[in-house]
């Protein structure tokens, strides 16, 4: 999809879809859930703020970067959002159609920590390692993972959503200075201003681990980038504070990602599923023998 809408032909997207409910506001759009004209097949539309999609382009207009719709369509895996088109309405707005997901946001499972989130939360933190890990392997960054931009499905499917951030993971990418996301979860290097690489996505994902595990962030931080500053250099509090019988390898896979310096993380979101899985395997092997 080209940066702008000048030279594309735009869509009345009402007169192919029915417009209902909307589905949720994202970092720099809204959502809409859509059945299809015709088909009756259902769809959440996303259509993005234009002022505020040129502000992040103008931040990178010497490096080419691709939109979101660009780097979404490329995407093809269970754990993360399929979109199916992109393009711009009748306003000059960029959208993208894309699977309409039944289910929740992570975010209010957390903050609920019911019998479900407790008994799925060592799945869902495998399955968003999956996803996050097949997103670097293209070779993109999120730049924005949390709770909020998780979808659970009613069947514990996990979906990493909203790409409105996501850059390459490369030399142009990775240079000081783009302090973009949500502010509780950004790694120490990133608040910095530092270089920064795949790891502060693998810090954002150790976070959302801690916090489906006890509802509580590492750091009791504002939701500001200086706030966070204060906290950010001083150790995370141990996950067995609040959860005390919590397995041990899972307790020292989570605390690893929180570490602040980069170098003491694991360094790829495969490493740390495969930890996740160990856990896993172990806890239902034990579960088997004692039933």
């Amino acid at each position: 999809m080209n940066k702008s809408g000048a030279r594309q032909p735009k869509v009345d997207l009402k007169e192919r879809y029915y417009f209902q409910a909307t589905a949720g506001p994202g970092s720099m759009s809204k959502v809409w859930r859509a059945t299809e004209r015709g088909t009756e097949r259902r769809f959440a539309i996303k259509i993005l703020d234009k002022q505020k999609t040129a502000r992040l382009e103008e931040r990178y207009q010497a490096y080419n970067k691709p939109s979101e719709a660009e780097i979404t369509l490329q995407l093809d895996h269970p754990n993360i959002v399929k979109a199916y088109e992109a393009g711009f309405t009748l306003e000059g707005e960029p959208y993208l159609i894309m699977e309409l997901i039944d289910g929740v946001s992570l975010s209010y499972l957390v903050d609920l920590q019911n019998s479900r989130m407790k008994k799925q939360a060592l799945s869902f933190m495998i399955q968003l390692g999956q996803g996050l890990a097949y997103l670097h392997e293209q070779g993109f960054l999120h730049h924005d993972l949390c709770p909020r931009n998780i979808m659970v499905t009613d069947d514990n499917r996990v979906k990493l959503i909203d790409f409105g951030l996501a850059v390459p993971n490369t030399p142009d990418f990775q240079k000081p200075g783009n302090r973009t996301g949500t502010a509780q979860y950004m790694a120490p290097e990133l608040i910095k201003r530092q270089r920064i690489d795949q790891r502060i996505d693998l810090f954002a994902y150790a976070l959302t681990c801690y916090e489906m595990v006890t509802g509580k962030l590492p750091w009791n931080a504002g939701d500001t980038y200086e706030s966070v500053l204060k906290y950010i250099n001083s150790p995370p509090k141990d996950i067995r504070e609040y959860s005390p019988k919590l397995d041990e390898q899972l307790a020292e896979t989570i605390m690893k990602g929180c570490s602040t310096n980069p170098d003491d993380r694991f360094q790829s979101a495969n490493e740390m599923v495969e930890q996740l899985v160990q856990v896993y395997r172990r806890l239902k092997a034990r579960k088997r023998s004692q039933s």
